[in-house]
């Protein structure tokens, strides 16, 4: 699968896919990523669709992989700043301890 970034297609167009060999899909990306594919309706389309779901899938993937790592990271936070929390309520009870005793 070429890769062709969507300045260069909408720029030049035809002649931005004029090196992608007839009937190949294409990925149209742009600054924030992959953005668009191109798929030809010639030649096997059960292969094209087998080829894009599998992209899809990988981008799903990936999206549940950020959104999952992004959970253990706020799950992460939360834990740490409750040990804070109880960190610092064994040093006032020690001092509080120490100033009764």
């Amino acid at each position: 699968m070429r890769q062709v970034s969507l300045r260069e297609f909408r720029t030049r167009g035809v002649k931005a896919l004029g090196s992608v060999p007839k009937g190949e899909t294409v990925l149209l990306s742009g600054q924030q990523g992959p953005a668009y594919f191109l798929v030809p309706v010639i030649g096997d389309v059960a292969a094209e669709d087998r080829e894009l779901r599998r992209a899809m899938a990988k981008t799903s993937l990936r999206a549940g992989w950020l959104e999952a790592e992004q959970a253990a990271v706020e799950q992460s936070n939360e834990q740490l700043a409750a040990e804070i929390e109880d960190e610092i309520d064994q040093v006032r009870a020690e001092r509080l301890s120490r100033k009764a005793g």
